[in-house]
């Protein structure tokens, strides 16, 4: 079984201006670029460059707006239209910004953007809920990360999540789809604990009722709320707080990369979620300041 986990708040980094980007000329024409708005949100969290090594010859804004377009089409790397650049270098800053959290730090930083300036709420949550999703896996994953839920039909991976009550991604487990709600909530809670103490409240569905409940509270201090179904319930009802985070599942398959699993590595599928999710916060900041 492979286990992947992504969770933190954001660090303090010496932020870039929108000046220290080189400055582009494509025409923004598809539904995914950024627009100047939302390029004035990114920009100070993308790498503008060292200085050194070979001089820079792409915009970063470019690179993004490739990025977003593969996760919002669900395009394979080499079919990137051609007035992006070169996909291979694309897949470089993908890859090397996922792996020295500069992904991470976007994110996390947005999040607390979206928290502060348009929920008008604290930084730090302090509840959160928690669901998983099985996802279908594509050839390109391998047999280690992938399992069969049985229960869903579904064989390939399976995403953990926890958000906070606004719907925002907290954190992401990737494991394979065998692996069951309540074991793969453990190490999630977990990493939930360490980077957000000031989360004391947790909702989830029933299949983490059991002893999950009592260890949360024994070992994390953590109250695990569980919101059941209603009796006699056969259709969908939007239920109490549940809604929250089935809602954050509904923005992440926007983009059609990850409504299946074509990625073999775990960290890259948490990392094509988390675009999903700057995708969804940067429109909400930039309308807000728009308005």
């Amino acid at each position: 079984m492979s286990v992947y986990l992504v969770a933190g708040v954001a660090a303090s980094t010496t932020p870039a201006t929108l000046d220290a980007h080189l400055p582009t000329a494509r025409p923004r024409h598809y539904p995914s670029d950024t627009t100047d708005a939302e390029w004035a949100i990114l920009a100070p969290h993308v790498p503008a460059g060292t200085g050194r090594g070979r001089p820079i010859i792409y915009p970063r804004r470019d690179v993004v707006d490739a990025i977003r377009y593969l996760d919002r089409t669900g395009c394979q790397w080499d079919a990137l239209p051609a007035d992006f650049p070169h996909h291979k270098l694309v897949y470089h800053y993908f890859k090397t910004w996922t792996a020295d959290g500069t992904l991470h730090r976007m994110h996390n930083s947005l999040r607390e953007q979206v928290r502060v300036q348009v929920e008008d709420r604290d930084r730090q949550p302090t509840a959160a809920l928690v669901d998983s999703q099985s996802v279908r896996g594509a050839e390109t994953v391998g047999r280690p990360s992938r399992g069969y839920d049985a229960g869903k039909k579904v064989n390939g991976r399976k995403r953990h999540i926890a958000v906070e009550t606004c719907g925002l991604l907290l954190a992401i487990l990737i494991t394979g789809a065998d692996v069951q709600d309540r074991d793969g909530a453990r190490p999630l809670l977990q990493a939930l604990h360490a980077c957000f103490p000031g989360i004391r409240l947790v909702w989830a569905d029933s299949g983490y009722a059991g002893k999950l409940v009592h260890w949360a509270t024994t070992h994390l201090a953590l109250t695990v709320r569980i919101v059941a179904k209603l009796a006699g319930q056969t259709t969908f009802v939007v239920l109490h707080r549940r809604w929250a985070v089935e809602r954050t599942f509904s923005w992440i398959n926007r983009c059609r990369r990850t409504v299946r699993d074509y990625e073999r590595l775990p960290e890259h599928h948490a990392a094509m979620a988390q675009w999903a999710m700057i995708i969804i916060m940067t429109r909400r900041l930039a309308r807000h300041q728009h308005t």
